[in-house]
């Protein structure tokens, strides 16, 4: 499996913010968002090629209980599935961070779905193939139905929440599983945004969440 990074820390974004874990980075995305935060994921793939035993000595030399499986997009790894078996075979819990385009069968104990929004689409010659592949309804809707989940939209101006509204209807998923997020790369640009979206969440009843990484440590790797 092709790793970008291994590393032990807090859980920075979503329902389980401020947890202790360790996150297990593929290389590797179907997409490429304008403002991707992990760019040696997905447009510039980099990292190096890991056994499954490999990745879980690491993940057995710290102390976390919580694994979260992210990228890039994990769940096109050809190893996803073996992975996340055994590592539920340790007993952990596994989150598995996915932009919800792409089903396998996977252990998780919580699915954390980002689709990305029209914001996310790149100019040139990425632009075509990221808007068509970006959102698909029966993926997602298959994804919600067999897992523990959350939605997490990044996003990035007020004209955002019409298209997150429309989604999330249609897919009849419970505002309070709706995690909103302000889109940044710096602890003040996320202030900034988070000022006003915050009030929408409160007055449309999304939770918020805080990109605790990017306050804690700034737009750094391994963190």
């Amino acid at each position: 499996m092709k790793i970008a990074e291994l590393f032990y820390s807090l859980q920075g974004e979503g329902s389980l913010v401020g947890v202790p874990s360790f996150f297990i980075r593929s290389s590797g995305c179907n997409l490429r968002c304008s403002w991707c935060d992990t760019p040696y994921t997905s447009w510039e793939p980099e990292g190096c090629d890991m056994t499954i035993r490999q990745i879980l000595d690491e993940v057995k030399a710290h102390p976390a209980r919580h694994v979260v499986v992210t990228g890039g997009e994990p769940m096109i790894a050809s190893e996803i599935i073996p992975l996340t078996e055994r590592l539920r075979g340790l007993g952990l819990h596994i989150t598995i961070e996915t932009a919800g385009t792409v089903f396998q069968p996977v252990a998780c104990d919580l699915m954390s779905i980002s689709p990305k929004l029209a914001n996310s689409t790149p100019e040139g010659r990425w632009a075509a193939q990221h808007d068509r592949l970006r959102i698909q309804p029966e993926t997602l809707a298959k994804l919600m139905e067999r897992y523990e989940y959350q939605l997490k939209f990044v996003v990035e101006k007020p004209a955002d929440l019409e298209e997150v509204r429309s989604l999330t209807e249609s897919l009849a998923a419970p505002r309070e599983r709706v995690i909103l997020m302000p889109e940044g790369t710096d602890a003040e640009g996320l202030r900034q945004r988070g000022v006003w979206l915050a009030e929408i969440c409160k007055d449309e009843g999304f939770r918020f969440s805080p990109r605790l990484h990017v306050d804690l440590y700034g737009n750094r790797r391994g963190v």
